[in-house]
């Protein structure tokens, strides 16, 4: 395996020049995880292509020499998704960060994976425009990773996911080749397909998202809660009477109390819970929306209204930073992420609370109220050699709870490797087997991103009714079989 390695940092150095390799195992480690750091493996090499052509290079050696290979954005992930590879080459596009265009009359930008998802929107904004996904971490989370994990972020209600951003695709294919898919394309919905794969079908390496015009008027409202309980009856009542907030977030005390340790977010002393709903939109139907959800949060024992931008910021401060600030008030925790139905609420977060109890972590919730999306931090003392056990048995059963209840194991964040076990738990063999024989049209010899999403590695030809062809530079000569 060194030898290979060794071989494959001189081709790609002569590739990419050598400031665009790394072999020091010291600077190695600095990709051995992503922002879900229970998971380390330190790569085999390490890779910063400024282009395409370049990364398509990268692929195709690795295929000659059936290398694997991971792509790696800012690393901001939660599931592992961006775990690189020890035998293997970790191919990161920080360094492709141009924003190539901003087309105001087509209401599209084309910019480079390595962009950041707020650049955009700070690009897009002189012209009255936004990229609407905004996930919590959007100053520092590149547009390539959001593709991968198909983000979405507080205004995912209204707005919808990366998917329904996303007009098209500049991808080096698992074999090396660069193809661009489009929405517009005929046939199978491959960009769909490609969007939230996750990395295992191959790197973008230039996307095409859609614009939204900024709103007339955005009305932004934080009522404080005695309970979950109270704030759930909200939510379900601001839902039920057909109004579609922008967003519709809720913390409840015991990240509150971590966002007050952190940013000091001066949310309303006392609160069991609170609810940020943004509405936007024309100004005379926010006026109306606004009265009806002010109405509906009767139980709230205080409102609180965003007269301007600064204080718009500053409610939405705590909900931002509430991940980073649970570190301020446990020394190790687990960021989770599942799916509930939105009448399931009350009832998951009270069993919720009572498993917390029984495995004896504190649970902080945090979550997108409106679409059940939830993000359980669950807090322990990794001191403390059985609390990392109990807290990995506690996530665990959080995300079975979610599926008992008709949800999902994960809205957002991805399976990668941390979640790839329970799998079998949502899916059937056969549905797992379909979903193989995807990731096998793009990517047959199993090297691109390898190890993520499904639970037991296999190959290929291992999956019933697919039979191993002969892959391309094996026919050339040019590579062994697999």
């Amino acid at each position: 395996m060194a030898d290979r390695l060794g071989e494959l940092a001189r081709r790609f150095t002569g590739l990419l020049g050598s400031d665009s390799v790394i072999t020091d195992p010291v600077r190695l480690r600095t990709y051995e995880c992503d922002g879900l750091t229970v998971h380390r493996t330190t790569p085999g090499l390490v890779v910063l292509p400024t282009t395409a052509e370049q990364i398509a290079a990268v692929v195709t050696e690795c295929v000659r020499t059936r290398t694997p290979y991971v792509a790696r954005g800012s690393g901001t992930g939660l599931s592992g998704g961006a775990l690189p590879r020890g035998d293997g080459v970790l191919i990161v596009t920080t360094r492709m960060r141009r924003v190539l265009e901003i087309d105001v009359v087509g209401r599209r930008a084309v910019v480079e994976p390595g962009v950041t998802n707020l650049a955009i929107t700070q690009a897009a904004l002189p012209h009255g425009y936004y990229y609407a996904p905004d996930p919590s971490s959007q100053q520092v989370c590149s547009i390539g990773g959001n593709l991968a994990e198909n983000s979405g972020g507080a205004h995912c209600l209204k707005y919808g996911f990366t998917v329904n951003h996303v007009l098209a695709a500049e991808i080096v294919t698992p074999d090396g080749e660069i193809v661009t898919l489009d929405a517009l394309d005929p046939g199978y919905d491959l960009l769909g397909a490609f969007v939230g794969s996750e990395g295992t079908l191959g790197i973008a390496t230039k996307t095409t998202v859609r614009l939204t015009r900024l709103p007339e008027k955005v009305k932004t409202l934080l009522a404080a809660f005695e309970s979950t309980e109270a704030g759930g009856r909200a939510v379900s009542a601001v839902i039920g009477a057909g109004i579609v907030p922008a967003a519709i977030e809720m913390m409840d005390a015991l990240a509150i109390e971590a966002a007050e340790a952190s940013v000091r977010c001066e949310y309303p002393p006392g609160a069991g819970a609170v609810l940020i709903v943004e509405l936007d939109g024309p100004e005379e139907e926010v006026a109306a929306e606004y009265a009806q959800v002010v109405d509906l949060c009767s139980e709230a024992f205080e409102i609180r209204i965003a007269a301007d931008d600064v204080e718009r910021a500053a409610i939405w401060k705590g909900r931002k930073s509430a991940f980073a600030a649970v570190g301020r008030i446990s020394p190790a925790y687990i960021v989770q992420d599942g799916v509930v139905p939105r009448t399931a609420l009350p009832e998951v977060l009270a069993r919720i609370d009572a498993l917390s109890a029984e495995y004896g972590c504190r649970v902080a919730n945090v979550f997108h109220a409106g679409d059940g999306n939830l993000h359980p931090l669950v807090l322990f003392d990794d001191a403390d050699p059985r609390a990392g056990a109990r807290a990995e048995e506690l996530s665990g059963a959080i995300l079975d709870l979610c599926v008992r209840h008709g949800g999902s194991i994960t809205g957002e964040h991805g399976v990668g490797v941390d979640k790839s076990r329970y799998m079998p738990r949502m899916f059937s063999e056969d549905d797992l087997d379909a979903m193989h024989r995807l990731r096998c049209a793009f990517d047959p010899w199993n090297l691109c991103n390898p190890g993520k999403i499904f639970p037991t590695p296999r190959l290929c030809g291992e999956v019933p009714g697919v039979r191993r062809g002969v892959h391309p530079l094996v026919a050339s000569g040019e590579a062994e079989l697999w």
